[in-house]
């Protein structure tokens, strides 16, 4: 997903320890919360009663582009869709696969292509409707329908779900009876019965995301246009309820505890307060005023280093990747030698170290560190740095495409963040790529975060900068980004012999642990080494300041970055 969230695994045991790895790197520190507020609940103790007011006060660093759970491609979206709605299952506290609108987990067929899921009878909607799994069949439908524009949907779905490829190739010739052909139906009120196209890994986490999460047909279809335009016009089914919130260009919304949620008992806050905050020192001040309990991510080491050694400076690696897309629309990025001169000429190392400091790694590679585990090795071992700095290297290869085109001079845009953070690392790029590419000009244009994504969906830009975390637990969430004419590749990259790698990966070699990991790996290899079709940058570490009186705060490796149901306030 746009930021934000494992490992080729065949038995539940496997998938959720790793998914407990997936939270780590290979330091000991990583991946896991400095601080002591660890995300997980302490009893109650008479020396820690519940606070009297159960508010919460937290800034984003970005607004929210959708409520719409078809149509969500960021990390703001998911991680408010996942406190206000929910699907069959969720994360818990540990990062395992566990029943939500579901009562238990799946049963399967023996060849494990048939999932039949029981739902939950007290499951209701805001408006007091109940969840059914005709709501799960409508959403699932609406993602695929091509009329939908879903971007989440066909990329979801395609070579895993019954009929989506037919659908999918159909564009806006599908028929209702084409997209009722889609392997999910309701054998009755509560049964759901998923069909898929082969045994997938990595299912259960699979179908945790958003996109799979129940819409209400006769309300969906009653708002027409206006649904989920605002926090009036959307239904909700999870631990909390939106009761403000204007639409994509607000700066603030609020969630309330959802009483008619079917655990509510469970659930101990009765508000949140959200706030976009897109200055760190502003965040970090509001912090030590009181005024805020959980800040954004802090990437910036002056404000960092503010907080050293505090209790409530939380820090942890997570499996999230940047890096530079380079749009191949664009002639002159069009050019081997070009792209692979822009991948060589920053200095990574020196960005993490010096201008972030914050404990993020550079990073030669797509799928993260820390990450994904075959056999309890992680992905990254047996491969090498792809396209490590070499600045000479760079020089002489800009040189030879420049010849190449015909030209002396490029100029390129370069579109980035409007946070303070983006704006000091989109800087250091700049500086790199101007000081050791002779002749280039780069303009930055610092976007906010929807603006940013919706250039890169009609791929209106030169150079990008963005980023990914994993939506399921499996290497693929990277891996199949960049395909031949994919909803995510949007820079016109194309390679048949990645393509041949990764298809294998997703249906010949999809029970074959080892021969699928090798694919994936020298996929990776042409991706990056052979074809630079992208500059990775680095990979993040999160630093947050949390209230110490705040116990509970669960951060997730995949999907959403948060969860707040669990949350307590002590006095």
């Amino acid at each position: 997903m746009k930021k934000s969230k494992l490992s080729l695994l065949l038995v539940l045991s496997l998938v959720l320890s790793m998914f407990l790895a997936a939270c780590s790197g290979g330091d000991k520190n990583e991946g896991k919360d400095t601080g002591k507020n660890e995300g997980k609940d302490k009893p109650v103790t008479e020396e820690s009663k519940l606070a009297d007011k159960q508010e919460l006060n937290v800034f984003e660093s970005a607004e929210i582009p959708t409520m719409d759970s078809v149509l969500g491609t960021d990390v703001m979206s998911f991680t408010t869709l996942n406190a206000v709605n929910e699907g069959m299952y969720r994360l818990d506290q540990d990062q395992k696969v566990v029943p939500a609108g579901a009562e238990a987990m799946p049963e399967y067929n023996a060849d494990k292509t048939e999932l039949t899921v029981k739902l939950r009878k007290d499951a209701k909607w805001s408006n007091g409707d109940p969840v059914t799994a005709h709501d799960y069949v409508y959403a699932w439908q609406r993602a695929i329908d091509p009329k939908t524009a879903s971007e989440y949907g066909p990329y979801f779905m395609e070579g895993k779900v019954k009929n989506a490829d037919a659908i999918i190739a159909k564009k806006d010739k599908a028929t209702a009876e084409d997209i009722k052909s889609l392997g999910i139906v309701a054998e009755d009120d509560y049964t759901l019965k998923i069909t898929l196209e082969r045994p997938i890994p990595y299912i259960e986490s699979f179908i945790t995301f958003q996109l799979f999460y129940p819409q209400n047909q006769k309300y969906v279809e009653a708002q027409g246009k206006d649904y989920a335009k605002d926090a009036a016009h959307i239904l909700y089914n999870g631990p909390f309820k939106m009761t403000k919130w204007d639409g994509p260009t607000a700066t603030e919304w609020v969630l309330e505890k959802n009483e008619s949620y079917h655990s509510a008992k469970d659930v101990t806050l009765t508000k949140i307060n959200f706030n976009v905050s897109k200055d760190p020192q502003a965040s970090a001040n509001a912090f030590t005023a009181g005024e805020v309990d959980i800040t954004p991510k802090l990437g910036q080491a002056a404000i960092i280093s503010q907080f050293e050694g505090s209790k409530e400076l939380i820090q942890y690696q997570e499996p999230s990747l940047f890096w530079i897309k380079m749009n191949e629309k664009n002639k002159a990025l069009k050019n081997i030698n070009i792209r692979k001169a822009i991948a060589l000429s920053i200095d990574k190392q020196a960005l993490v170290d010096d201008v972030l400091a914050n404990g993020s790694i550079a990073a030669d590679f797509l799928v993260p560190k820390g990450f994904a585990f075959l056999d309890g090795k992680d992905f990254r071992e047996g491969t090498k740095p792809y396209l490590a700095m070499n600045k000479e290297e760079a020089k002489k290869l800009w040189e030879k495409g420049l010849s190449e085109l015909g030209v002396k001079e490029l100029a390129l845009n370069y579109v980035g963040g409007d946070t303070e953070t983006s704006k000091v690392s989109d800087s250091f790029i700049k500086n790199q790529l101007e000081t050791n590419l002779p002749g280039l000009k780069l303009t930055i244009q610092p976007v906010p975060f929807k603006i940013r994504i919706d250039r890169e969906q009609k791929m209106d830009y030169d150079l990008l900068f963005t980023g990914w975390g994993p939506d399921y637990a499996d290497p693929m969430t990277f891996m199949d980004l960049m395909l031949t004419g994919g909803d995510h590749n949007k820079m016109d990259y194309s390679s048949a012999e990645y393509d041949k790698l990764v298809r294998a990966a997703q249906t010949d070699l999809a029970a074959k642990d080892e021969e699928r990991w090798k694919a994936l790996q020298d996929a990776e290899k042409i991706l990056i080494e052979d074809d630079a079709a992208i500059a990775p940058v680095y990979q993040r570490t999160v630093n947050l300041l949390i209230n110490e009186k705040v116990q509970g705060f669960a951060h997730h490796a995949f999907g959403p970055d948060y969860s707040y149901q669990w949350i307590k306030i002590l006095k």
